[in-house]
């Protein structure tokens, strides 16, 4: 499994992975509570290896802000909750990635990226980091 199989729905909780894809939409499982649900083409959907996280000069892949989560904190879950006050959240990430867009980058951004990491990491799913990585060097070779 890779990063273009975990993905988030719009209006839903958590994250999913993709089981199956069908004709009119795909076949998903949720990483929280492992319930299977059927997505229309329609929902708003966002596969995790396409997010990107604005900075002060460029857009930083979601894949190397969760890899710099997952360095800084060892692998384990985050001291936060990402039911934190809006501060905390702000400085949690000011130490992640110093230099994002304040503007542009939302306290409920901020939520959803360490939401998303402690899923991951509950789920054993933070090898899938490194693996996308890795798979995309040996590509360009």
């Amino acid at each position: 499994m890779s990063l273009e199989k975990i993905l988030s729905i719009s209006g839903k909780p958590g994250l999913y992975q993709i089981v199956t894809q069908t004709r009119t939409g795909a076949v998903v499982e949720s990483l929280l509570d492992k319930k299977r649900i059927t997505v229309g083409a329609h929902s708003n959907i966002s596969i995790l290896s396409e997010i990107a996280i604005y900075t002060l000069t460029e857009e930083v892949p979601l894949r190397d802000v969760l890899n710099t989560i997952k360095v800084k904190h060892g692998a384990e879950q985050t001291a936060l909750s990402h039911k934190a006050s809006k501060d905390e959240l702000e400085e949690f990430f000011f130490d992640v990635l110093p230099d994002y867009d304040e503007d542009r980058v939302y306290a409920s951004d901020i939520k959803k990226v360490v939401q998303w990491y402690n899923i991951l990491q509950k789920n054993n799913l933070l090898d899938l980091l490194e693996t996308d990585e890795e798979s995309d060097t040996t590509e360009e070779e």
